[in-house]
């Protein structure tokens, strides 16, 4: 299948969503060519010792939104993995925020490397986090 087909699967539940989203408790909830939501409601498991959520949730969230959006431009039996990303954090998420959603939007999909950008929103459509990615593409 095609990266936009995978992706779409995962979506809407007739592929499963891997160890990493189940263990964290995150959904992709939007796909599109070029365009992943992935969606999360923060918990007390999430939380650090300053009781805000984990920096590494964010990451975790952004890094598969981005890392999805450029696998929905991929061809079958090509694959992507990530080569580097950066997140900025500017707000605290706590438990009581309710549903955060990252989006993913692919910048530059080229044969070899490909660019994305992601945000995460809380309901209320606040800024809490952004980043950038860099993929590595590659032949199955």
């Amino acid at each position: 299948m095609s990266g936009l087909e995978f992706v779409q699967g995962l979506a809407d539940g007739t592929l499963p969503l891997n160890t990493i989203a189940r263990t964290l408790g995150y959904d992709v909830a939007e796909a599109s060519k070029g365009r992943v939501v992935v969606t999360a409601i923060p918990t007390d498991a999430h939380l650090n010792p300053a009781d805000t959520v984990h920096g590494g949730l964010s990451a975790a969230l952004l890094d598969s939104c981005m890392g999805l959006a450029i696998w929905s431009m991929l061809d079958q039996g090509v694959a992507q993995t990530t080569l580097e990303f950066k997140i900025s954090l500017l707000r605290a998420i706590k438990p009581d925020r309710g549903v955060i959603r990252a989006e993913g939007t692919v910048l530059t999909c080229g044969r070899r490397v490909g660019t994305a950008e992601g945000r995460i929103i809380d309901a209320g459509g606040r800024l809490l986090a952004h980043g950038t990615t860099t993929c590595l593409i590659f032949g199955a």
